[in-house]
Parts: C-alpha cells; sequence; structure tokens
C-alpha cells in the first residue's frame, strides 16, 4: 500500500518531530492530541524547528524567500486536532505517546476500530514489545514499531520492528515511510530495546554499578568513554539526558519480563537518586546538576 496520509498521535517531545520529519517527507500529516494546550505546544515547536531549518538555509546560500516558501510549504502539510475519530482516513499511524504499556494497548485497541481496515499501525516506543500493541489493535498483520531518535528532526535512524505477526507489505511500507523521512532504517524482530537500547541500557548499567562500587567517579567515567571510545557522551551523563526515571522504568519491566536475563540488572544508585527525585536533566540534578539541557 502506497502511504500519503499519515497520523501522529501525541505532539509531545517525540510526536512533534515526527510529523515534522513526515511533512518534510512530503506527506500530509495529522496530529491528535488529548488538549489544546498540549497540541499548541508541539506545534509551536514544529514553527521554531522550521523557521531554524529556513535560517540554516539561508546561511548556506539559499535565497530567503525560497527556503522560508519551502518551510512554510512544509508547515502546510501539517493539522492538528483533539478528535482521535479523524484518523479514519489515514494510510499510517504513529503513536509517540506516554510509555505506559497499558495506555499503549488502550490506544491501539481504539485505532483498530476507527482506522480504515487497511491502514497500517506504528509504535514510536522505545521499551515495550510491539507484540502487545499489535494483539491490542486486532490486525496484529498490520502493526510494526517506528523507532525514531530524539531529537527526530536531526537523528537519522529509525528502527523498523516487526512481530511474528508483522506482514511483509507492512513491514516494507513501514520500511519504505521511514526513508521517505529521510532516515536509515535498520531491521529488527520484536525483542527487548530493539537495537540501540539493547546495546545501550545494559551498557548505562555497568557504568552506574562500576559507580556503586567505587571502581571510579562518574566524572572519570564519563570521560573514559569519551576519550577512549570517542562516544559525544559518557554513559552517566547519558543516563541523566534520558531521564533516571524513565531508565528505571525500563529496567524494572525489562527485569520482570526477563529474570534469567544476566544483563538486566537495577543499580541500587538509580533507585535511591529516583527516590530522592533527582531524575537527571528534567528535573534539574542527577548524577549531575543541569540548567536546561546543559550540564553544569
Amino acid at each position: 500500500m502506497a502511504i500519503q496520509k499519515v497520523g501522529v498521535v501525541g505532539c509531545g517531545l517525540m510526536g512533534h518531530g515526527i510529523a515534522q520529519v513526515a511533512a518534510q517527507g512530503g506527506f500530509d500529516v495529522l496530529v491528535v492530541e488529548t488538549e489544546q494546550k498540549f497540541l499548541d505546544s508541539g506545534l509551536a515547536r514544529i514553527d521554531k524547528s522550521l523557521a531554524k531549518l529556513a535560517e540554516k538555509a539561508v546561511e548556506k546560500g539559499k535565497p530567503a524567500d525560497q527556503a522560508k516558501a519551502e518551510s512554510a510549504a512544509v508547515r502546510a502539510r501539517i493539522r492538528g486536532t483533539l478528535d482521535r475519530k479523524a484518523l479514519a482516513d489515514r494510510d499510517l499511524v504513529v503513536e509517540a505517546i506516554v510509555e505506559n504499556l497499558d495506555v499503549k494497548r488502550e490506544l491501539f485497541a481504539d485505532l483498530g476500530r476507527i482506522c480504515k481496515k487497511e491502514a497500517i499501525l506504528a509504535s514510536n516506543t522505545s521499551s515495550f514489545p510491539i507484540a502487545e500493541c499489535a494483539t491490542a489493535s486486532g490486525r496484529p498483520a498490520q502493526v510494526v514499531g517506528l523507532h525514531f531518535f530524539n531529537p527526530v528532526q536531526l537523528m537519522r535512524l529509525v528502527e523498523v520492528v516487526r512481530t511474528p505477526a508483522t506482514s511483509d507489505e507492512s513491514f516494507a511500507a513501514a520500511r519504505a515511510f521511514g526513508e521517505a523521512c529521510g532516515k536509515t532504517p535498520v531491521a529488527c524482530k520484536d525483542t527487548p530495546g530493539f537495537v540501540v537500547n539493547r546495546l545501550l541500557v545494559p551498557y548505562m548499567v555497568q557504568a552506574l554499578l562500576m559507580l556503586e562500587r567505587g571502581d571510579a567517579t562518574a566524572a572519570d567515567i564519563d570521560a573514559a568513554m569519551k576519550l577512549g571510545c570517542g562516544h559525544p557522551m559518557g554513559p552517566i551523563e547519558l543516563t541523566d539526558y534520558v531521564g533516571l526515571d524513565t531508565t528505571l522504568a525500563i529496567l524494572e519491566g525489562w527485569v520482570k519480563a526477563h529474570p534469567k536475563e544476566g544483563a538486566f540488572a537495577i543499580p541500587a544508585v538509580l533507585k535511591t537518586k529516583v527516590s530522592e527525585g533527582k531524575l537527571g536533566r528534567k528535573s534539574g540534578e542527577g548524577f549531575y546538576k543541569w540548567q536546561g539541557d546543559k550540564r553544569l
């Protein structure tokens, strides 16, 4: 099926970026939110991002009028609504809501009833099994994972995840959509964390366990991985950036679902920080102190 009309459920940190890159790929995009203030905030982020895109194009030599017109054309392909039923005509709907499996199941059950029978449904989840969403939808052959990375407008990767029930046609269409959005798609099975987080989260855990044992300080662990391995950000700083509560929630789910998997562990130091309300960048303090997106 050729995808032309795309729906995005959620216009937050990830959803607004997915909507933007889809519109940049030439798709007609409808964004659905639960409250007008969330929709307005997400669309404002898109406006700001597109304005920066136009500025950068001018800096590279493109005429200002042309750059502004191109950004305006992208924005014109994005509409917002609070009515989930408006997704009925979409060819593809991408879920980008809160990382709560019960809430996602409810959404996919609703999408299964609302969307036309041939529509493909996708989840942007970073940690939950796609199969859970697929079963809830009532149309498992047409459900895939489309895991974009933050910030969506800049990160070139999208993980395209298939369950045993995903049809070849649905998978191919989802992969083609990712490419049209300017991303490099990688294919993977429906396993914990897919490719990136399956490798990244245990790496972050090992860094925290080193800190917990007193093997090295947070600053030295991060410096070692930045200077020794060429990483742009050390593992403990990265955990702060992602959110200590988010990391803990992922690990708790994985440990419960896969108790025999040795790579999944919950460092006590992580639980302590979260219990103290020190969640990392989002709260202004975790293992480091933060001012907005800047580590102090």
